[in-house]
């Protein structure tokens, strides 16, 4: 699918196993990782200490940072440097954070989760000031079904159909299934129907549901456990599945969202935390980020990679930015997606 191939079994490559999918953490809250449980980046023979990094991030991009940290520890930069990480849902993470975690780099879903952490006073405001305007990554809603596609999905009216099993995260607590639903209500209005269409369209769709698990994470493991007939979920999730040798399908529909994942050090970050996050952002990092299924926000490193172009790709602030769309549609008790989840007996409590 790319030109170069996806999550390498070279050195520094992911060491979960390849049947890491079926064993990501399902559980709701924030998972902390200490350096002795999981630390990515271990020290060299003889090298000294080159400080530490608190990694916060939401739960997808674990097995990518395997990889990223162990080599940014190759280089001159990172030489000694140990990254202790928390994986979990990005709003549950970015909450613990707020309520003390300790973080020097956080990585999110979207931009609403950076923005708790700005409120709060942790995070510069100017941390969307960079060439890459605070993103570290881009992908796309996928649709990921059973192996031959049996139930014959390829568009988003396919999901609303009877008999078709639906499995998104729950909004309130993951990033992921906030892009999965406007990717969802974007995809109606590029094909011309109303906002009022277009919200029927996501009633149906969660109507559909039979199950919204914690995080993005959690909901590849629901399916995988043989629940459902169709995950919406970031694509670099779906290839890195696939890639594993799960028995999955990635279908890219014909409009989708382009999902943006932001990323920054906290006020109180020291140069190892830094010093990561411009590796991150460098081409070489931007190559390893490509190599595991995520779209660069480097153009120059992009155009080495092949990624299914979708007929139409629409941005969330085509559709009026997060501020609106936080407020008209994920308000646990006001939001157009909270009535609908009232009225299906699924939780709204945030994370």
């Amino acid at each position: 699918m790319h030109e170069s191939t996806l999550h390498s079994s070279a050195p520094g490559s992911v060491t979960a196993g390849p049947r890491r999918a079926r064993r990501r953490i399902a559980a709701v809250g924030t998972l902390v990782v200490s350096a002795s449980a999981l630390t990515l980046g271990a020290l060299p023979a003889g090298a000294q200490s080159g400080g530490g990094v608190s990694l916060v991030a939401y739960s997808t991009p674990k097995p990518a940072y395997s990889v990223l940290a162990t080599d940014f520890a190759k280089t001159k930069a990172g030489a000694g440097v140990v990254v202790s990480p928390s994986f979990g849902p990005s709003g549950t993470q970015a909450t613990s954070v707020v309520d003390g975690l300790p973080a020097d780099l956080v990585n999110f879903s979207l931009e609403p989760d950076m923005a708790k952490l700005v409120k709060a006073g942790l995070v510069s405001s100017t941390w969307v000031k960079g060439a890459t305007k605070g993103m570290v990554t881009d992908s796309i809603v996928s649709f990921v079904v059973r192996p031959g596609n049996p139930k014959h999905i390829t568009t988003w009216a396919d999901l609303v159909k009877s008999g078709v099993g639906v499995i998104t995260p729950n909004v309130f607590s993951s990033g992921s299934a906030k892009w999965n639903i406007m990717a969802a209500y974007g995809a109606e209005l590029a094909q011309g129907k109303t906002p009022a269409q277009a919200q029927q369209y996501l009633s149906k769709l969660l109507h559909n549901s039979v199950a919204q698990p914690s995080s993005a994470s959690a909901a590849l493991q629901t399916f995988l456990s043989g629940q459902g007939d169709v995950l919406l979920d970031y694509e670099d999730d779906a290839l890195y599945a696939k890639t594993k040798g799960e028995p999955v399908d990635v279908i890219t529909p014909p409009q989708t969202i382009l999902i943006q994942n932001p990323i920054a050090v906290t006020k109180t970050a020291g140069p190892a935390a830094k010093a990561f996050l411009a590796y991150l952002l460098s081409p070489a990092g931007q190559t390893v980020w490509g190599q595991q299924g995520y779209r660069p926000v480097l153009p120059s490193v992009a155009a080495k990679f092949k990624f299914p172009q979708p007929k139409t790709l629409f941005t969330i602030d085509h559709l009026g930015g997060w501020t609106s769309i936080n407020k008209s549609f994920f308000d646990p008790q006001t939001g157009i997606v909270a009535k609908v989840e009232q009225s299906l007996g699924v939780s709204t409590a945030s994370g």
